[in-house]
């Protein structure tokens, strides 16, 4: 892996790399450990970790699309690397939200899974095959309720029933001793993944999207 250069809009260090296996050749973000910008509420260091564990959890699901992501080392130390997208400079959910609806379904409600305390607009990325990824899941899975977002679009509905069957198949994943559970573990603190096991109890048990707890900020800032 080849660090390119400096991504500076990003708020905590990040680069842009070139990634080669053998006649292979792809760009990838490389955000390091060491890079991480202090934060009061989520662990040092932990971040990276925290990206990988979110898209780890997105392949158990099914959904969303999330950029393959790995932890590995890089020039500046260990770190989170994750395939670069190709994407709409000018396209985020504030453009496309009414018109993919429905597409954005599955993101709304991993965002309550992973309790994603920073889902902004422009953490979605439209690609050229007019696909959505979702990126950025550095502040998720704190085992205390976090989650601020954009996409509140669906508060109060019901979760389609194809949602339902996939995040009871998840919660039977969680059961302590099964591989899956075995595998976050390495990821994350138990108690972030008990808190995890809780928000799905709760949201099959409700069957609705929950609505936003007007005690505390359910927005993120900037919200783009």
């Amino acid at each position: 892996m080849t660090v390119l250069g400096q991504i500076l809009s990003s708020s905590n260090y990040a680069f842009l790399a070139r990634v080669d296996v053998d006649e292979l050749q792809a760009l990838a973000v490389y955000k390091p450990r060491r890079g991480e910008v202090p934060l009061w509420d989520f662990a040092q260091g932990t971040l990276c970790v925290r990206e990988v564990a979110a898209y780890v959890l997105s392949q158990a699901l099914g959904w969303p699309l999330i950029p393959p992501t790995v932890l590995r080392d890089g020039s500046y130390g260990p770190g989170m690397v994750q395939l670069y997208i190709e994407a709409d400079v000018e396209a985020h959910y504030f453009t496309f939200r009414e018109e993919r609806r429905a597409d954005l379904v599955p993101i709304a409600l991993f965002d309550i899974v992973t309790n994603n305390a920073d889902r902004k607009g422009g953490h979605l990325l439209l690609d050229q095959d007019s696909r959505i990824w979702a990126i950025d899941h550095a502040l998720t899975f704190h085992a205390e309720p976090k989650l601020r977002t954009v996409v509140w679009d669906f508060a109060g509905s019901a979760i389609p029933q194809a949602y339902v069957a996939d995040l009871d198949e998840l919660l039977a994943h969680l059961s302590e001793g099964a591989e899956f559970c075995t595998m976050l573990a390495k990821l994350l603190k138990d108690d972030e993944i008990a808190a995890l096991r809780a928000r799905l109890e709760r949201l099959l048990a409700s069957g609705t999207f929950p609505k936003p707890d007007p005690t505390r900020r359910q927005v993120p800032w900037p919200p783009i």
